[in-house]
């Protein structure tokens, strides 16, 4: 019996790359004294010269560990997202992700040795696939924000869109602790970066539509993928207002376009249209399977009932609670009926 590989064409180009690329790395560092190894690494001192290790650094693991994380984040979140939104738009999403952190990262070294002076901040090694492992997350938050992983057999439950929150805090507290700082500046860097092209710029069809071909929007302007909403209900309040002052600058100075009420509008049912199920389970391309994805729909369809029959109620109660309309003026030379008990007079016959 043939056994069926069922993994997209693109997946398996990137999980190719990041085997031949890490094992040809570590050959050129450990066996050969460590020949020329700006070739595949990135190094902010060298990286001019070497323009391809932009790209080739995220695929350049450092041992084991990192090399089996990396091929999971690859498989697992390459699988989902290229059935998700296609080949082509995901390798344009990729070669971003990949090449314009480690450009950051780059300059984030070059300023910090231009203030300390410090040797070792322009010959770091920048390479891993952190930043990519962020920005799948901010994708995956995109898509299917609800999905609950369950790790240890349901021990420990975390919905998809927390995970974004947890991979830069983990970061940051291990670059400040551990020394770790390579991976808290690719970390963010591909979290700005993946945020920033899927809120503004990245087009895709309209759920909605009845077919594909059909109208686009471009970036995602729903209220429930705002920068705040990517941390605690607790620190969102200053987290939105410090996003909007900069939102508001940046429309000002012309940097970024407004969204529209409509594009909000439009935005917010994009996002409704995915979390009722428009797309497949996380880890499972093949649809929902057993109670659980079942026990989920229902959740998620309950939760927009309950949000729609409050918003009717509230919206009942104020209407209620408005002073009622004066009656219109009488005509002039008309009498306006009173209350009085007293029976109207007769008419008189013709």
């Amino acid at each position: 019996m043939q056994m069926r590989i069922n993994i997209p064409p693109l997946t398996r180009v990137l999980l190719g790359l990041l085997l031949a690329i890490s094992t040809t790395h570590q050959i050129t560092r450990y066996l050969f004294g460590g020949l020329d190894p700006e070739l595949l690494a990135l190094i902010p001192q060298w990286s001019l010269f070497y323009p391809w290790v932009y790209f080739t650094a995220t695929f350049a693991e450092q041992n084991v560990l990192t090399l089996l994380i990396a091929g999971a984040t690859i498989l697992y979140g390459g699988k989902y997202l290229e059935r998700a939104w296609g080949s082509t738009e995901f390798g344009k999403f990729v070669l971003l992700v990949t090449v314009l952190p480690n450009f950051i990262a780059t300059l984030v070294y070059v300023l910090w040795f231009a203030i300390t002076r410090d040797d070792s901040r322009a010959l770091a090694f920048i390479q891993g696939s952190v930043a990519l492992q962020g920005a799948f997350l901010v994708a995956f938050k995109q898509l299917v924000p609800e999905h609950t992983v369950t790790i240890l057999k349901g021990i420990i439950k975390i919905r998809v869109k927390h995970f974004p929150a947890i991979f830069l805090t983990a970061n940051t507290i291990a670059g400040l602790v551990i020394g770790t700082d390579t991976a808290l500046v690719l970390g963010w860097a591909g979290f700005f970066t993946s945020w920033t092209y899927l809120r503004f710029h990245k087009k895709e069809a309209e759920l909605s539509g009845a077919s594909t071909g059909g109208p686009t929007i471009k970036g995602d302007a729903s209220e429930t993928f705002a920068f705040a909403y990517f941390w605690p209900d607790v620190v969102q309040p200053p987290i939105a207002a410090v996003a909007d002052g900069l939102y508001n600058a940046l429309v000002t100075i012309r940097v970024i376009t407004p969204f529209s009420a409509e594009e909000v509008e439009t935005s917010n049912e994009q996002a409704t249209a995915r979390g009722e199920g428009g797309l497949p389970s996380l880890l499972n391309q093949g649809g929902r399977r057993g109670g659980g994805g079942k026990r989920e729909e229902a959740e998620r369809r309950r939760a927009l009932a309950l949000k729609a029959l409050d918003q009717r109620l509230q919206a009942a109660t104020a209407s209620k609670q408005q002073p009622a309309a004066a009656p219109p003026p009488a005509p002039i030379g008309q009498e306006v009926p009173t209350s009085s008990t007293e029976p109207p007079p007769e008419s008189e016959q013709p």
